[in-house]
């Protein structure tokens, strides 16, 4: 058996394979499992981008190799949806790039900057790809920990400033998957500041940024002002437009960092399907927020009733004001055995401790399931025996 590279040692199962894994073999018992686990929108897709679709995918101009750093069609709509959006101004052709959904354009990204010995600041609990990639490129993560009391953010001030100094990137992602906290454009400006200060590229992962359920709308980092001369942020179609399957997002902001992403992915992949990025281009340009609203009221219905349920069974958690995602404290604290239990009952969730330390003792569940499904799983946590919750 040939040997692995070193590099493999670092890299742990990837958390929702292992979670995947786990279900069948639940299923494979005969029982039928709801899931709450994967963040994967249950409804359609915008309806513009699956009418651009079927009509590109006939044109025999579009089954050819697309540009590298994507369609100017689709880069030009992102820029008009920028300023609309955020009132950011953005040169489609040197500040934007396609990428093949946002988390193969932050796992690239690491590698364009990253060496041994190279510091990345990351929060904790995190999406694992900022994990892994690091560790993949020979680089040291030090984490931040996101903790209730501070509203899962940050704190940039108790880093040292000897590991500041060796730091190249700074990850944040706002609004947060986990825990589904928001953040206010002054913690933004104070995250660019910082990395000014420190000269660090700020890594604003933005694929949640149309999912406000209440409350003022999410930022863009890039509202900041200079925010540009320190800032990239990924954009992701996956989520808000109930796209995750068509892998299309893009990279928005500093022209050196986002041509030092595009010289990786030239070197790695040939671009996404040009029908996919008309299909994208549609979407942006085709009156978005009324899609965005629709959808997210759609989650507040399921988030307010999966809490009513909740509430009566004695499990105390914060509705989150973003999102999709509920980041509830467990029970006994043992976000593990507890999952388990779940499992056992025909539930998935999440365990918090997937997503770094800071996350043990939570569960992630998702909202991407219908009402009918919500109260089914709220009858199998009501039949769990022993009973974890206190009423």
């Amino acid at each position: 058996m040939v040997k692995l590279a070193r590099r493999m040692d670092t890299l742990p199962p990837y958390l929702f394979a292992a979670l995947d894994e786990r279900r069948r073999a639940v299923e494979a018992r005969g029982i039928e499992v709801i899931s709450l686990g994967i963040g994967d929108p249950d409804l359609p897709s915008i309806p513009a981008a699956v009418e651009a679709v079927q009509r590109e995918a006939a044109r025999a101009a579009n089954h050819r190799y697309p540009r590298y750093d994507g369609l100017p069609r689709f880069r030009e709509a992102l820029a008009r949806h920028y300023q609309r959006r955020f009132g950011v101004t953005i040169d489609a052709e040197r500040e934007t790039l396609t990428v093949i959904g946002s988390k193969e354009g932050l796992a690239h990204l690491i590698w364009a900057y990253i060496e041994p010995g190279d510091v990345v600041l990351a929060p904790d609990p995190a999406y694992p790809v900022y994990a892994a990639h690091t560790g993949l490129a020979g680089g040291e993560l030090h984490l931040l920990p996101l903790r209730a009391e501070r509203g899962f953010l940050p704190d940039l001030a108790a880093i040292p400033e000897d590991v500041a100094r060796r730091a190249k990137l700074l990850f944040l992602n706002y609004p947060n998957n986990p825990t589904g906290a928001t953040c206010d454009l002054a913690f933004l400006a104070e995250a660019v500041e910082y990395c000014r200060r420190h000269d660090i590229l700020l890594v604003h992962d933005a694929a949640y940024v149309e999912m406000t359920l209440e409350g003022e709308p999410a930022h863009s980092a890039l509202e900041v002002e200079g925010a540009k001369d320190v800032t990239i942020e990924f954009y992701s179609l996956s989520k808000p437009f109930n796209m995750t399957g068509w892998r299309l997002g893009a990279a928005v902001g500093n022209k050196e960092a986002v041509a030092a992403l595009g010289r990786v992915k030239n070197n790695t992949d040939s671009g996404q399907w040009n029908a996919i990025q008309y299909a994208g281009a549609a979407a942006l340009d085709n009156n978005p927020e009324v899609f965005f609203a629709q959808m997210n009221a759609t989650y507040r219905l399921r988030r307010d009733r999966l809490f009513q349920g909740l509430d009566r069974l004695g499990w105390k958690a914060t509705p989150p004001k973003a999102t999709f995602y509920v980041w509830a404290p467990v029970p006994g604290g043992d976000d593990q055995a507890f999952a388990a239990q779940l499992l056992d009952a025909g539930v998935v969730v999440v365990p918090g401790s997937g997503y770094g330390a800071n996350g043990t003792g939570y569960v992630r569940l998702c909202l991407t399931v219908s009402e009918y499904d919500i109260d089914r799983v709220l009858e199998r946590l009501d039949g769990l025996r022993p009973s974890p919750f206190s009423r």
